[in-house]
């Protein structure tokens, strides 16, 4: 069965899309633990992330570099923190997270609930500064 983000991959799920190529989407996260919190995601369905083919995850790499980079230019943040989790979705994916501290990235954190429309702005920020 297809993964959830086979799904947004194949246009079945809505997202809200930030780029995406041949092999790979990036697309904010629906369940957000800070504003810009965005998933990268191989379009091939690999559950553990080092799976992946060093060539395809080191592509990888270099895709989400570009879209951290963007997070960067849109959210007052130190940095963008990247994780890989993978326990949620059967889908290797990276978080990149724009953070001040570390509790930033704690999961554990209750998520932020936004409404679509602060979604769709805070995809074309960082969709602006590409």
């Amino acid at each position: 069965m297809a993964s959830i983000f086979t799904k947004i991959i194949n246009g079945d799920i809505p997202a809200h899309k930030i780029l995406e190529d041949d092999n790979f989407i990036a697309f904010l996260d629906a369940f957000p633990v800070q504003k810009g919190h965005t998933l990268i995601v191989p379009k091939q369905e690999i559950d553990n992330i080092f799976d992946v083919s060093d060539d395809r995850l080191s592509e990888m790499v270099v895709f989400a570099k570009k879209v951290a980079k963007s997070i960067e230019k849109s959210f007052s943040c130190r940095k963008v923190g990247v994780t890989v989790i993978g326990l949620e979705v059967p889908h290797a994916h990276i978080h990149l997270i724009p953070i001040n501290e570390e509790k930033d990235m704690n999961f554990s954190n209750p998520k932020l609930k936004l409404e679509a429309e602060e979604m769709k702005e805070i995809a074309n920020t960082i969709i602006s500064n590409l």
